[in-house]
């Protein structure tokens, strides 16, 4: 295996593929010789996404998919089965952001996009995923988290709680198949980042003073070829 070919024979599957975090990642892991699963609902947003992974000689696929469908996931993993036994790295990166609200005047109708995505998707994710996971020689579950999930902030509630619900369910993962895999999960804050979300969190902020997903990105595709501890916690300054 070529020293810059580190992740040559392995599956990656990385939600929200289509731009941001998620995009990056899935580049990188391509960079370092994965084949990339890119799922996200916006098909010529992944289409960009893989055309940027083939141009630089990486392997992707494309599997565009809603997380809020009920049966979406479930159908994703049933088509992923089908061509691969084996799951070795799940990224999930896709998240909703609610509007920035008093807990007295939260959008119900956002909240409820916000806990789908963010909380009922990820579990639906880790059920679907798992018997793929559990059969990779040593796979890794990485989800992307905030610092308002676990520090609660004024009119962050509805995306904090949401990501708080996001980080107990990796946890308790975790803990759960600890014993009985080598299945290894990391929750990574990526901390402030140069994304759309942010820019919709932060109109006025200059985007040139935060990091580049790229960045974060590259700590990823690291840190899952590292031996961690599960249930792994760690913020990208």
């Amino acid at each position: 295996m070529a020293d810059n070919k580190p992740l040559e024979g392995k599956l990656a599957l990385v939600t929200g593929a289509s731009r941001g975090i998620g995009a990056a990642t899935a580049i990188e892991f391509a960079r370092a010789g994965a084949h990339v699963i890119l799922t996200a609902r916006d098909v010529k947003a992944l289409e960009a996404t893989e055309d940027a992974i083939h141009d630089a000689g990486g392997s992707s696929t494309i599997a565009p998919v809603d997380l809020a469908e009920p049966d979406g996931i479930a159908r994703l993993a049933t088509a992923i089965h089908g061509r691969w036994d084996a799951l070795d790295y799940l990224v999930i990166s896709a998240a909703y952001l609610p509007m920035l609200t008093p807990v007295t005047q939260i959008d119900q109708k956002q909240y409820n996009q916000a806990l789908t995505i963010n909380v009922l998707a990820t579990q639906a994710l880790l059920a679907n995923f798992d018997p793929m996971l559990k059969r990779a020689d040593a796979a890794r579950v990485v989800g992307l988290t905030s610092s308002v999930g676990e520090k609660p902030r004024a009119f962050w509630s509805a995306y904090g709680s949401s990501k708080a619900a996001f980080d107990n369910l990796l946890e308790c993962y975790a803990q759960e198949v600890e014993k009985i895999s080598k299945t290894r999960v990391a929750i990574l804050d990526p901390g402030a980042t140069r994304t759309a979300m942010r820019a919709r969190a932060f109109p006025g902020e200059d985007p040139q003073t935060v990091k580049p997903p790229e960045e974060v990105a590259k700590r990823i595709v690291a840190l899952v070829q590292e031996d961690f501890k599960t249930a792994h916690r760690e913020r990208v300054d």
